[in-house]
């Protein structure tokens, strides 16, 4: 029987900052830097900022897997507008050689035409301004907590003394002597000058517990994660210490990843997708910001609030509801020894928000003294500062903004995928809507990709959903009736009813400008009831914020039955009933309040949990669809062709 490869591959680790995941040029050069230092203090920090702002439309390179990429997402946003996608340029052969977008505020405004004003349009668009830099630093971030590295130890296989010091089993083996195997199972060298032994670390089909202490609890230790038990109980259950629980819980992490690595990332790259729908929602835990040790009594009155909303962006696919990434917008390797040397050498402080290198963070920089030019107050200057050392004295890490995590979340996605089309999902979230223009800009400019929200009224009641349900339901078996349909089956009879909206009734999410000299679209506040209401939620709105114009109504119908966020909130359900750090908010035994009583007080390990249960989820939890069948989301997407077990995941089976 042939070997799968990975059976003999070596033992892995998680990865750290100081490994070079993705290596990120630097936007700015020593020349400019030398300028800087000496501008610092002759100039006001708004000058230093105007002068220094050409990083704005300044692409950012990197190296991911020996690939060069380039980041530049500073440009319109808005998908009718003319320049939607473009990047920044001069119109040297026009009088007073204006620019394709002007920065007003902190935000990219949109010029006027001045070669073809009468082609397409321009709509003053606003769109918010982003660092480069700080995007691809994201990227870098969610692309490391992912990433498995093999475990690369360092042998001595001679004595002190001995004559042959360089000489290894593997380079010259005429010079050492096989002396069995350890209790591992690995091979055992002995060098014949000095005699020193030295035991070789196993290979994964060696063993699976290597150097770990209570390896036979680790499936109960994955079941107890898995079905809400909090972290004390399941030390009691166990019998273990809280280091212990931890460590096994970055182990089962570490071994998801390793079953990703061979069942998610390899089979994906190997397999072409015709369109992808991707659903894409974000959920707020709260996170127990809690002070490090010895930072706490009256020495240090200056507290920050107890807690922290925390963003989890989670995309799906919406057919199989397979989950194709959960990131926590958090950054608990952030470093404020870092963010202070990045200050002093970048001068960030003085620069504007879009060209910091930080500014993904919720502290950006690190205050400094106002200089003799400087238009901050000292008073002003105490309260920043005071906020600064006030943060460094709670838990590791910094928040970072949503928007940067969700546009490393698509690029990431964009790598992981072979597909010709793409359909996004949302609500009206300006953030996911943001990140999804800018990393998709060439697919929706080519018409290849189109955006639809699902629109959802989250304060009626379930009785209300139940009844909107059942009249939607007999509204439209009524309809089918009366216009002469054959089939019974709710899907059929609502293609047809949508089929009649777009082409009689002449619905559309745009409208058309009509000026003397040209037509133009815009997106149109014209949203529709979806037909398939839903029997927790009622009728939703779907609504589209792309040009359709080109597509027939029998197109555009097929893809309006498609919008739902069944498989991000369904996920979401298996987060607040399967992890008890990430489940929903207690009330308090006054009833004044809420408790987050068994809410993690590190990010870090939400993030592990919700990437264990991921995979459990992706291809351990069965479920049953309108085809009656039960399987699983990677058997749905294509991905495998058998339901996985816990063991499977833990021993790499």
């Amino acid at each position: 029987m042939r070997r799968k490869p990975w059976l003999s591959s070596k033992l892995k680790r998680l990865t750290n900052v100081s490994d070079s995941i993705v290596e990120i040029d630097i936007p700015v050069s020593p020349s400019e830097l030398n300028d800087r230092s000496k501008d610092y203090l002759l100039l006001t920090d708004k000058q230093f900022a105007t002068k220094y702002s050409k990083t704005l439309f300044l692409p950012v390179k990197f190296r991911l897997d020996g690939k060069d990429h380039f980041i530049q997402y500073n440009f319109c946003n808005n998908p009718f507008c003319k320049w939607f996608g473009m990047p920044q340029t001069r119109y040297t052969s026009v009088k007073s050689k204006p620019y394709r977008y002007k920065l007003v505020g902190g935000r990219i405004q949109c010029n006027c035409d001045p070669i073809q004003p009468n082609q397409r349009m321009t709509h003053n668009c606003k769109s918010i301004s982003y660092s480069n830099w700080s995007v691809a630093q994201e990227i870098a971030r969610l692309k490391r907590i992912e990433t498995i590295r093999d475990v690369e130890p360092e042998y001595q296989f001679h004595n002190k003394f001995c004559a042959f010091q360089d000489a290894t089993p593997f380079t010259q083996p005429e010079l050492f002597k096989k002396c069995g195997k350890s209790k591992t199972g690995a091979q055992r060298w002995k060098c014949k000058n000095c005699e020193k032994r030295t035991d070789l670390m196993p290979t994964l089909r060696k063993t699976t517990s290597y150097n770990q202490k209570r390896n036979d609890i680790l499936p109960m230790f994955t079941k107890l994660l898995l079905n809400k038990v909090p972290v004390s109980r399941s030390i009691d259950i166990l019998g273990i210490g809280v280091k212990t629980y931890y460590s096994k819980l970055e182990w089962v992490y570490r071994r998801c990843l390793e079953f990703l690595e061979r069942h998610e990332q390899a089979p994906l790259r190997n397999k072409s997708f015709g369109t992808v729908w991707v659903n894409t929602d974000k959920m707020i835990y709260f996170l127990n910001n809690v002070r490090k040790k010895g930072m706490g009594g009256a020495q240090y009155n200056d507290v920050e609030e107890s807690q922290f909303p925390t963003n989890i962006i989670v995309s799906a696919d919406v057919y199989s509801r397979y989950v194709f990434r959960s990131d926590v917008a958090y950054d608990w390797d952030a470093n404020f020894d870092e963010i202070i040397k990045d200050t002093k050498l970048f001068k960030d402080d003085h620069l504007h928000e879009f060209a910091r290198k930080n500014a993904r963070l919720r502290f950006s920089y690190y205050p400094q003294d106002p200089t003799i030019f400087d238009t901050q107050t000292i008073s002003e200057f105490h309260d920043d500062l005071k906020r600064f050392n006030t943060r460094e004295r709670y838990i590791d890490g910094l928040h970072t903004n949503s928007t940067y995590t969700s546009m490393a979340h698509f690029w990431l996605i964009k790598e992981l995928f072979n597909a010709k089309e793409w359909r996004f999902v949302t609500d009206n979230d300006a953030s996911l809507m943001s990140a999804i223009y800018r990393v998709f800009s060439n697919e929706f400019s080519k018409y290849d990709a189109h955006h639809f929200l699902c629109l959802t009224d989250r304060e009626k009641t379930r009785k209300d959903a139940y009844t909107e349900f059942l009249e939607m339901r007999q509204y439209l078996q009524s309809w089918g009736i009366m216009t002469g349909i054959n089939s019974r089956l709710p899907y059929t009879i609502a293609y047809h009813y949508l089929v009649d909206i777009f082409k009689n009734k002449g619905h559309s999410f745009h409208k058309e400008i009509v000026l003397p000299s040209q037509n133009y679209l815009v997106k149109d506040n014209n949203p529709l009831e979806h037909p398939l209401a839903s029997i927790d939620k009622g009728i939703s709105k779907v609504d589209c914020t792309t040009d359709l114009s080109s597509l027939q109504p029998e197109d555009i119908a097929k893809m309006v039955l498609n919008v739902n966020d069944h498989s991000t909130n369904f996920f979401f359900q298996q987060i607040r009933r399967r992890l008890s750090i990430l489940e929903r908010p207690l009330t308090t035994a006054r009833g004044d309040g809420k408790s987050y009583i068994y809410s993690n007080f590190n990010p870090k390990y939400a993030q592990m949990a919700i990437t264990i249960l991921r995979t459990y989820y992706n291809f351990c939890f069965p479920y049953k669809s309108g085809d009656k069948k039960r399987l699983t989301p990677a058997q749905r997407l294509g991905l495998t062709d058998k339901v996985f077990d816990i063991k499977d995941i833990i021993y790499l089976r």
